[in-house]
């Protein structure tokens, strides 16, 4: 645990820790401890009596086609799941994903999947690859499982895990404009809106892990108002700065956006900087938002036991799948804080996030929905997928409720 005291002393941030302002958004989070955390993360998420006989892991592959990098699991009686990964990080990753996380769950009992994946990570000494390379890997092959047990259910992967709350996922749109000036960030930012016509949005404030650089110099400042003036008052906005500030200057931006009636500030410092955060946290009234960087199960407890983030976001892919978020879900939930997750726009991650979204009780008013241009082709018979009103409806066929072109598959070469 840190010493919070001698860390105050011993740093610059120590001359705002003193001044600091009440936090409304935390007076509203239920102070739960790190045991009370654990019991709640332990608990089991698949719903294994939906199962009655074992689901026999018999071959699991990795298919490639393009850019595009497939994971085909087959039971022993032949049924099978597919699931697409985060492209962008798999051509490089690939190598984990084949040679140390499929021999972890190969000829396994899928309705174990909960131990599965706790096992992986101390299988050959695989906590050594800790972070996205590993927990990307572990995502991409839980997707096609539970794929597996949706279809061999009836169900999809939302009723596995959870309970179906809401099929239609209200969204907004993030927008990274970084780079251009606050007149020409605006435009992309309306015009985003306009083709989503989602009832919320997300822009970008800071350079970027930049350490207080601002991306044009001055942006920041003078887009937060225009931002407010260009949507009115009825509009719901968030601000991410992708790590961009130190204390200092995350409680001196966060004070802007408080003023212009921002609803979260996501990743105002270096996402690891866990003492930051929760200094900044106390600093402000706004809900600090933040975990899409997260890959440690642990931390997510610290950050949410210490009330550093008023909303949780871990990343699907970058944490390590639907089992591990809804772990993290619970504690949220239980906290009395919202988990919005965070999902990477490669491959059809937009798709896990509507399932990820309905099936937990506090997902929060809107979601990130990146569009309905995905990688892979595919068909869909219970959703379009596209926003309609700022709404997204979630596919409520088994599985993940698609169905990848048979020519796509066909074509796509395993790797080995």
């Amino acid at each position: 645990m840190f010493n919070r005291r001698s860390f105050i002393k011993n740093s610059s941030a120590g001359l705002i820790a003193g001044n600091i302002l009440s936090n409304n958004s935390q007076a509203k989070q239920k102070s739960l401890g790190i045991d009370e955390l654990d019991i709640i993360a332990n608990k089991p998420v698949l719903k294994k009596e939906l199962f009655p006989k074992a689901v026999i892991l018999k071959k699991i592959e990795l298919l490639q086609n393009g850019k595009n990098f497939t994971v085909r699991v087959t039971s022993k009686d032949g049924a099978v799941g597919m699931a697409v990964s985060n492209n962008m990080h798999m051509k490089y990753l690939h190598p984990i994903l084949i040679g140390r996380v499929f021999p972890a769950f190969r000829n396994q009992d899928a309705r174990q999947l909960d131990q599965l994946i706790d096992k992986v990570f101390i299988s050959q000494s695989n906590y050594k690859y800790q972070g996205l390379a590993l927990w990307v890997c572990v995502a991409s092959l839980e997707f096609a499982i539970l794929d597996l047990l949706g279809i061999i259910a009836n169900k999809p992967i939302g009723e596995l895990v959870g309970q179906i709350y809401n099929r239609d996922i209200e969204i907004y749109k993030a927008n990274n404009n970084r780079g251009k000036s606050p007149e020409k960030s605006l435009e992309k930012i309306i015009q985003s809106q306009k083709e989503s016509q989602a009832k919320a949005i997300k822009f970008k404030v800071g350079g970027r892990m930049s350490k207080n650089a601002d991306s044009p110099a001055g942006r920041t400042e003078k887009l937060i108002p225009m931002v407010r003036e260009a949507f009115g008052p009825e509009m719901t906005i968030y601000a991410d700065s992708n790590g961009s500030y130190d204390v200092k200057n995350s409680v001196r931006v966060g004070k802007i956006l408080q003023e212009h009636k921002v609803a979260f500030f996501e990743e105002p410092c270096p996402f690891d900087q866990l003492q930051e955060t929760k200094m900044i946290a106390d600093g402000l009234s706004i809900p600090i938002a933040g975990g899409e960087c997260e890959t440690s199960m642990w931390r997510f407890k610290w950050l949410i036991a210490n009330k550093a983030l008023q909303v949780v976001q871990p990343d699907l892919f970058y944490f390590g799948g639907m089992i591990r978020s809804i772990k993290v879900a619970r504690m949220a939930a239980a906290s009395g804080i919202d988990c919005t997750p965070h999902i990477s726009g490669s491959g059809i991650g937009a798709l896990y996030m509507l399932h990820f979204a309905s099936c937990i009780p506090n997902p929060g008013a809107h979601q990130e929905y990146k569009g309905s241009k995905f990688d892979a082709p595919f068909t869909c018979d219970t959703s379009t997928l596209t926003s309609k009103n700022g709404i997204v409806k979630t596919p409520s066929g088994p599985g993940l409720g698609i169905t990848l072109d048979k020519s796509f598959i066909e074509k796509s070469k395993v790797i080995s």
